[in-house]
């Protein structure tokens, strides 16, 4: 990036694996150092900026305006790292300057090349100089950015905080569904863990269905339950995107695209479970009167995903698609196979296939026996489709730990 302005503050396209890569902490002992490990312990993937406020949502304009997220640390930290992202923004995003705490307690600024100031170009991200703060596992870490200029997010929807001017919000500014500006956290820890595992796809891995700002989200309710029982062994991070595609581009980036930067870019990546197709096959169009894609566009789609992240020395682990017959979704329209039928298909092909490492069978965690091919009572949303808080809790509940790695410690599944 020679002759670029930004370069010096670490805005650029590049790797965090390499960026990450030679950290390490001096000891006491003279010529004695001890490499640290850097993971990614949360994670939003980018998603181009929407003009419109989604329900209970943040607008999608941002002027002279502290923005704060909130995000549940995977693992524990002894610092920290924040990816601020304007991969798929429209305008440069100025970031007056930015701050970092354990939720409740004092925050402490972030430098970028020591810099506090910084202007991210469209395309870029900048990732901020390591902060040493003490973080538990699957404790909040509050990251608040202070937006002088007109700033157009474009990071998925997540919970977000907002006030005016350069003030970060409070704990108890209003909760609001809006996208944000950090995409990623790198945790500093002595050791690896056994299993860096993310997990990628749409709205069911994304959890926007759950409630919001209470990470139940089943890759964090997986991640509690496994942290609980061999604590320090796992990390689990998400990187679903509502209406994700794996095959084509839509509302944002297809998987397959994406996963140089959502997955391979992270350090110490070791496992994904990927689960997306529904919106592939399903429907398209308000009427839903045109069709979806073939299974077998997914199909190569799935095929591509794996042998990309599989000749990268990572296990993928296939989710099996979840039942579909509540919801209008799964009404056909027009002739032909309809969504569930290209759902079924899918399954058999993530199960039998030979495409996948292993297999997580989250369909009969969620099917009701009474009326297979249907989300059981009480674990969806109105919509018949998507998982509420008690649906993901099933799912996180149907992940045998042994599809990951070999366990240090005993995890039980219920």
């Amino acid at each position: 990036m020679a002759g670029n302005p930004f370069s010096r503050r670490r805005v650029a396209r590049r790797s965090l694996a390499a960026l990450a890569a030679g950290l390490c902490v001096t000891l006491t002992a003279p010529v004695v150092a001890m490499a640290q490990v850097w993971v990614p312990a949360w994670l939003a993937s980018p998603m181009p900026w929407r003009n419109e406020a989604a329900a209970n949502g943040a607008p999608p304009l941002l002027t002279d305006v502290t923005l704060r997220q909130d995000m549940l640390m995977a693992t524990a930290a002894t610092a920290v790292r924040v990816r601020f992202s304007n991969e798929l923004g429209e305008t440069p995003l100025v970031i007056g300057r930015a701050e970092a705490g354990l939720k409740g307690g004092a925050a402490q600024p972030l430098r970028f090349d020591g810099a506090v100031r910084v202007v991210i170009p469209p395309g870029g991200f900048a990732l901020s100089d390591p902060l040493a703060v003490a973080v538990p596992a699957y404790a909040e870490l509050t990251v608040s950015a202070y937006l002088p200029e007109e700033t157009r997010p474009a990071v998925r929807l997540g919970p977000v905080r907002i006030a005016a001017g350069d003030a970060a919000p409070a704990d108890d500014a209003p909760l609001l569904r809006g996208q944000g500006v950090v995409s990623a956290v790198l945790a500093e820890r002595p050791t690896a863990p056994a299993a860096v595992i993310v997990a990628i796809g749409d709205s069911i891995t994304e959890g926007g269905s759950t409630t919001l700002g209470a990470h139940r989200a089943w890759p964090h309710q997986l991640g509690r339950r496994l942290e609980a029982a061999c604590p320090g062994a796992f990390v689990v991070v998400n990187a679903g995107i509502g209406g994700n595609m794996v095959a084509s581009d839509g509302r944002s980036p297809s998987l397959v695209s994406r996963l140089e930067r959502d997955v391979l870019a992270m350090p110490g990546v070791t496992h994904v479970v990927l689960m997306a197709g529904l919106n592939d096959v399903r429907q398209k169009g308000p009427a839903r009167d045109r069709p979806g894609a073939g299974v077998d566009e997914v199909a190569t789609g799935y095929r591509q995903a794996a042998q990309a992240l599989q000749s990268r020395h990572i296990k993928v682990v296939g989710g099996v698609l979840t039942p579909i017959l509540a919801s209008p979704v799964a009404e056909p329209v027009i002739p032909g196979p309809t969504t569930d039928d290209k759902r079924r298909s899918l399954n058999a092909l993530i199960r039998h296939g030979d495409i996948f490492d292993g297999v997580i069978d989250f369909e009969t965690a969620l099917d009701d026996p009474a009326r297979p091919g249907r989300i059981r009572p009480g674990a969806h949303r109105e919509d018949g489709y998507h998982p509420n808080d008690e649906g993901h809790r099933l799912m996180a509940e149907a992940v045998d730990p042994a599809v990951f790695a070999p366990s240090p410690c005993s995890v039980s599944r219920p």
